[in-house]
């Protein structure tokens, strides 16, 4: 403490020694102008000297006393040590080096990588890059790969029958409506309704109007007719029996996107399920119907006189091919064709060969159309939108 006490008197004495020192030079260099002004009183330049010779006198006190300034302040700071980054790096390494002599193997590898990490202060080597992996656009809509999780259609066309149920029925219309799962862009599951809509052959309404007119030996037990053969009492008429067929079905089906690139999609679908077939016969008739304010009127109507149907598991399977509206919307139209196949299980019953037969005149059955329970086989063309 007295010694720093000392250290302050001795650093004030020089400061005042300095500006005394100061103080002389300068009433020196302005006497020296002064007499030198004296002896050139004559000449016409010696207000220019005097002037010339008072800037060097400020100038020379400016920076005398900036000197005392910076020397006072020199003198009263304390210095305090400055460790560079490099150097506190160093000394880290060397203590970490020497302890690393008398620790564990642990310490040891945990010093190593706290002096990589020093070392890359110094190092122009970049770090290295962090590795990313697929991104993941996981939520409640949407999967890992950034597809939808639901997904619904909705379309209708036209059906035709092939094979052996081509010789029975007629191409019509039909529509679908379902909706699913999606587990990735590739794979999904739909739930789907199907209906399938068609009309019945010349030679079918031919053949079936001709089994409903001839009179078997049950027909004659039930009083419709008095002998074999002959027209039945309740006869239709040639020319208006009428009648369709439909498919309803209930389907699970397995979807496959295929991968392409732009607004073309394609797809592939097999799946399975139940399919219920109906065969309706009718004939024309005539009703009346009676309103409050307009009276009693007749209409026509077809009137369904017999009714056969079938149940069956089928399986299906197809290709699609979809069109995207936009790059930034999930809707898309689609065209897709399928394959049916229903194994309908085979009843036997009365057609235009037998009913003349003696199975016909034997048979005491209800199955007068007994090709409604023939395997059925066809293909649906429907396009419409999926989103």
């Amino acid at each position: 403490m007295e010694r720093l006490i000392y250290q302050q008197e001795d650093s004030v004495s020089v400061v005042k020694t300095a500006q005394q020192t100061q103080a002389i030079r300068v009433q020196n260099l302005e006497g020296l102008c002064t007499q030198k002004g004296v002896i050139k009183q004559m000449n016409i330049h010696r207000s220019l000297f005097g002037i010339a010779c008072r800037a060097a006198a400020f100038s020379f006190l400016m920076a005398g006393t900036a000197l005392l300034a910076q020397t006072t302040s020199a003198a009263s700071a304390v210095k305090a040590p400055v460790l560079l980054a490099s150097e506190s790096a160093s000394a880290d390494l060397a203590l970490a080096s020497s302890s690393s002599s008398s620790s564990t193997d642990a310490d040891a590898a945990a010093d190593s990588s706290s002096g990589a990490r020093f070392n890359l202060l110094g190092s122009t080597q970049p770090p290295p890059r962090r590795r990313y992996g697929r991104p993941n656009y996981s939520s409640g809509n949407t999967n890992k790969d950034g597809s939808e999780k639901y997904t619904f259609l909705g379309g209708m066309g036209m059906t035709s029958p092939i094979g052996n149920t081509h010789k029975y029925e007629t191409p019509s219309y039909g529509f679908q409506f379902g909706g699913g799962r999606n587990f990735n862009k590739v794979a999904g599951l739909l739930l789907q309704f199907d209906y399938d809509h068609f009309g019945l052959q010349g030679a079918t309404l031919a053949n079936q109007t001709y089994v409903y007119d001839y009179c078997t030996q049950a027909d004659i037990t039930a009083g419709y007719c008095t002998q074999q053969g002959a027209y039945k009492l309740n006869n239709v008429t040639q020319g208006q029996l009428d009648g369709n067929n439909h498919v309803w079905s209930f389907t699970l089906n397995p979807t496959f996107t295929l991968p392409t690139e732009g607004s073309l999609g394609a797809y592939a679908v097999l799946g399975g399920g139940f399919y219920h077939k109906v065969t309706n016969f009718t004939v024309p008739t005539v009703g009346e119907y009676c309103d409050y304010y307009y009276g009693c009127y007749e209409y026509s109507a077809n009137q369904v006189i017999d009714h056969y149907s079938s149940n069956a598991v089928g399986v299906n399977g197809g290709i699609g091919l979809t069109y995207k509206i936009s790059k930034f919307s999930n809707e898309r139209f689609y065209v897709e064709a399928r394959y049916v196949f229903i194994p309908n299980s085979q009843r036997y019953g009365l057609t235009s060969q037998n009913v003349g037969t003696s199975f016909g005149a034997t048979y005491t059955g209800a199955n007068d159309y007994p090709q409604n329970s023939n395997r059925t086989t066809y293909i649906p063309v429907k396009f419409g939108i999926r989103f």
